[in-house]
């Protein structure tokens, strides 16, 4: 049985559909244009503070996938600025999902303190141009000095500081001579600006926090709207693609690559973020569910995590196909979380090996096979696809079948096991119900019935109608198993605007435990990477965290049917 997907081989060749950004491109790229001749080089930039999510998803598509439309390089870049929230397992976790939805960076992987010395001597150069100084005004004192919307800010005190000290000052910050938070480097840009971004923003703080890379090496750190644009200019990036909240920080960006002597001139374009309902779309809200103990680690299945969404049972290509049709707009949007299922429902349907298990299991004993026969039936791996290969299933006189498969009473429009009803055995037989056995409770304990001999392999004999077909294991040989049932986390829409903890929005059916479900044995054998549709039930794959071999635990990807509709 697989524990992974790693191995699974995603076919990015599909190109991107046209959008506004690949219009900006084309723009660039023609002759006259900002980037013309030059091949376009993208990146992604996660912060190594967390995992990464669905919504990364989308940022990794359109970053790599614009790269490969034009024949362009994409980098991997971990924007590590902020020490104190940063971890190597993160950057591996990233690497990991990165190449598990199928792109490559090759050798093109940095770190935004690879430029950290860069950063340093531009922001002297800032400076000495008088466009940067050291202010000593409190967190406090420059958050009430910044005006509003309606207002212009009001200058620091030490705005008009002579270059020279501000200089000596900053060189000091480096070395260490001053408290953490006591003293900053702003930029000199404009404190009457409409754009409060603008108004002469931090862009140095001393921060005492060991760096997983760079140790205790620097005291001081940068701030994430410098070091971004200076990092794409030193990877000499020609479209650094962000998501809409940096709109209003894109003057900013540039003002940066404007008055430092970068080596190149990258164009920041901003996209839509993924929005899906019914879910958290944030690493710093996920954490607090994590640290808090309301989900099992960042991997918990429930999670948008892409770590959570390879444990349950998600496919990459899935990921991909759902980004390819949601598109690349500016206008902010939530998408169902049916629609994601339902691509996650149509991929596993081409891919998944067909098993049969039995969830809420109860026995079925055929009165007249015999006691000591044992029968084997192939059965194909995909119905709609013979190169899938089959598999053997081993039948007996004794059975697992679902509960709600019989009923004593029958419900109008009934077609299962019921006295005197036919059915027909999934691949073995057509049995007739002949009653059931009761505990002295009255609660059913197992079902009878009688086989047709003439009718192996299913087939009915000529002019016998058998409306009914139901799964079932072999008591014999059947393997225990344990089924975790997923559903959505939250039984709200939107938990971020119910303004109540995330604890009380937890749906109680999210996470339903089958301890004893019994699987057919074949499934210890089968190779299906994409894991398995139990039939009838929905598409499953083994827990790679906590199945074992004396314990095999699998998870329900997703269902095997919904009334969802694109």
């Amino acid at each position: 049985m697989s524990d992974s997907l790693k191995d699974v081989d995603v076919d990015n060749s599909e190109m991107m559909a046209g959008n506004f950004i690949h219009d900006i491109i084309d723009d660039d790229i023609s002759e006259g244009g900002r980037h013309f001749g030059l091949r376009v080089h993208t990146r992604f930039p996660p912060e190594p503070n967390g995992y990464l999510h669905i919504g990364h998803a989308k940022a990794i598509y359109i970053d790599f996938g614009t790269a490969k439309k034009y024949g362009g390089l994409c980098n991997l870049r971990m924007d590590d600025t902020n020490p104190s929230k940063e971890k190597t397992t993160y950057v591996e976790a990233i690497k990991e999902d990165v190449k598990w939805l199928g792109y490559d960076w090759d050798d093109r992987f940095y770190y935004a303190s690879d430029f950290f010395e860069d950063m340093y001597l531009f922001a002297e150069e800032l400076i000495q141009k008088d466009l940067a100084f050291v202010c000593e005004q409190t967190a406090e004192e420059v958050r009430l000095s910044r005006g509003t919307l309606t207002q212009p800010g009001t200058p620091s005190p030490w705005r008009d500081r002579d270059p020279a000290e501000s200089l000596d000052l900053f060189r000091r910050m480096r070395a260490g001579e001053f408290p953490d938070g006591s003293i900053t480097l702003r930029a000199k840009i404009d404190m009457s600006s409409g754009n409060m971004n603008m108004r002469d923003p931090v862009i140095y703080r001393i921060m005492r926090a060991t760096h997983h890379r760079t140790g205790d090496d620097w005291l001081i750190y940068p701030m994430y709207d410098f070091a971004h644009p200076i990092e794409d200019a030193m990877e000499h990036i020609t479209h650094s693609l962000c998501t809409i909240e940096f709109e209003d920080h894109r003057p900013l960006y540039d003002w940066v690559i404007e008055n430092c002597s970068v080596p190149s001139n990258p164009r920041q374009i901003e996209f839509a973020p993924l929005g899906i309902n019914y879910t958290v779309m944030s690493k710093r809200k996920l954490r607090v569910m994590v640290e808090e103990g309301i989900v099992d680690g960042w991997d918990d299945p429930r999670l948008p995590t892409l770590c959570g969404m390879r444990r349950r049972g998600y496919t990459p290509e899935a990921i991909i196909k759902f980004n390819q049709r949601n598109g690349v707009s500016k206008v902010p949007s939530t998408v169902e979380f049916d629609f994601l299922e339902f691509c996650v429902r149509e991929d596993l349907n081409e891919r998944a090996t067909r098993v049969m298990g039995v969830l809420d299991p109860i026995k079925l004993t055929i009165e007249n096979y015999p006691e000591d026969m044992t029968e084997t039936f192939i059965v194909d791996n995909h119905p709609q696809y013979p190169d899938q290969g089959s598999h053997e299933i081993s039948f007996s006189r004794h059975l697992w079948i679902e509960r709600d498969d019989f009923m004593e009473e029958p419900a109008r429009k009934y077609f299962r096991l019921y006295p005197g009803n036919e059915v027909r055995l999934r691949a073995a037989y057509i049995v007739r119900c002949t009653g059931c056995k009761k505990d002295e409770d009255g609660n059913i304990t197992e079902v009878l019935a009688e086989y047709i001999p003439e009718s192996k392999g299913g087939v009915a004999p000529d002019g016998q109608k058998v409306k009914g077909t139901i799964h079932w294991v072999n008591r014999k040989d059947c393997l225990n198993a344990e089924v975790h049932l997923y559903d959505k986390l939250f039984n709200v829409e939107d938990p971020d605007s119910e303004g109540a903890e995330y604890k009380d929005l937890i749906n109680s059916e999210s996470l339903i435990v089958v301890p004893e479900a019994k699987l057919e044995s074949a499934i210890q054998e089968l190779e299906s990477p994409s894991g398995f549709q139990f039939m009838r039930l929905g598409y499953f794959k083994e827990d790679s965290k906590l199945s074992t071999p004396d314990k095999p635990v699998f998870n329900r990807v997703v269902t095997l049917r919904d009334t969802y509709k694109p």
